[in-house]
């Protein structure tokens, strides 16, 4: 058993949508195959993944130094302890030769899809839905039926006002789905907590809607947005700071008595350390994001939640980011506190399975072998281009 092959290639995601710091007109992905010698129906064992979205394809650094290790390792060195499928975490390990501590932006993305995609592989090999094989490697095989689901969503658009806002938070309610997250920092305070306030009014519950700043505001805005919307006791309000200034995120957290969550822009288990030991934030209500495929992949993210648990956090409290079928898995397998969605948004690349959906705010975990792309006919179409005859 080996690994034959691993291709990728670059997409360009092709929206206008824009946040509070950026827009996503040049915004591209990378779609990996991970090719085995395992045959299923005919065909070798392929697993797919992508890199998540908000960060670019990074093919460059996946064909110049990940790729050719994992191809020049010694098949049995990639192998679990039985020697019956591949392990990701072995796969893993070999892609981290010779590198440098630190820097992890500039390889965890390609790293972290390369690895996911392996996960894929693992699963279908295994004959099980991702899910149901990352319960029984690291959380005592305990196994969920759905998990709750929200949307990511609002984004500043041409054209949209208030009432356009409302209509896409009506639409969102009608697909079955309770909690909305919308962004702030693109107008002026006045005008988002106006637009906050409407959509409070059709959500119901402070608690069902959540706002994101997307880590654009200085240390004067952070806190004057902390201050404007602390009487709305919203679900969460979401990187209000840079990443890495942990010192304003303990500013704004010493003064927002309301959940914050963070984390979607750190890449390694030690930044989301520092975050933890020196931004602030309170175990009892505050949320964590890691983007998993972004950061490393599921094997380091399993590292990512021990740590946390040492410090006194509960996977409850971990809502990665990514609206998208790994996303759905590794919440389901490890018993997270929630998974992301994107009706509507980034085409092809957000989204469930074409026969997902959300009842009452949960979604229904799947029982096909591995991510279960193959039943997302849009992107399968894409990742089977990179697949053998």
């Amino acid at each position: 058993m080996r690994i034959t092959d691993i291709r990728e290639v670059s997409i360009a995601l092709k929206s206008d949508l824009r946040n509070a710091v950026f827009d996503f007109s040049e915004m591209t992905t990378s779609v990996v195959a991970v090719v085995t010698d395992v045959v299923r129906e005919g065909k070798p064992v392929t697993g797919f993944a992508f890199n998540s979205t908000g960060r670019y394809a990074c093919g460059a650094q996946m064909r110049a130094r990940f790729i050719p290790r994992i191809l020049k390792a010694k098949p049995e060195s990639l192998l679990n302890a039985a020697g019956d499928n591949i392990d990701p975490e072995k796969i893993l390990a070999a892609m981290m030769q010779r590198e440098k501590p630190g820097g992890h932006t500039e390889r965890s993305v390609a790293i972290g899809t390369i690895e996911v995609a392996c996960w894929d592989a693992a699963a279908k090999i295994a004959g099980l839905p991702l899910h149901a094989l990352i319960a029984k490697i690291y959380n005592k095989n305990n196994k969920i039926d759905k998990v709750p689901c929200y949307v990511g969503g609002g984004w500043y658009e041409p054209g949209k006002g208030i009432p356009e806002l409302l209509d896409e938070i009506r639409g969102k309610l009608a697909q079955g789905y309770r909690t909305m997250k919308i962004k702030v920092g693109g107008l002026s305070i006045a005008e988002d907590v106006a637009r906050v306030e409407a959509a409070l009014k059709i959500v119901g519950s402070s608690k069902n809607l959540a706002v994101d700043a997307n880590a654009g505001f200085d240390r004067g805005r952070a806190l004057a947005y902390a201050k404007a919307l602390a009487p709305h006791d919203l679900r969460w309000f979401e990187e209000p700071t840079d990443p890495l200034d942990y010192a304003l995120l303990a500013e704004v957290a010493a003064i927002y008595a309301a959940p914050i969550g963070t984390g979607e822009n750190l890449f390694s288990t030690q930044d989301v350390r520092n975050l933890v030991r020196f931004g602030g934030l309170r175990a009892d209500r505050d949320i964590i994001q890691t983007d998993v495929p972004q950061s490393y992949g599921i094997a380091q993210f399993a590292k990512t939640l021990a740590m946390l648990k040492e410090h006194g956090w509960s996977p409850q409290s971990v809502f990665p980011h990514g609206g998208n079928q790994m996303t759905l898995h590794i919440v389901g397998g490890f018993g997270l506190g929630g998974c992301e969605a994107y009706p509507g948004v980034f085409g092809m690349f957000a989204g469930f399975a074409d026969d997902a959906r959300v009842e009452d705010g949960y979604l229904k975990l799947p029982d096909r072998p591995g991510i279960g792309f193959e039943a997302q006919n849009a992107l399968y179409a894409t990742m089977r281009e990179l697949a053998p005859d």
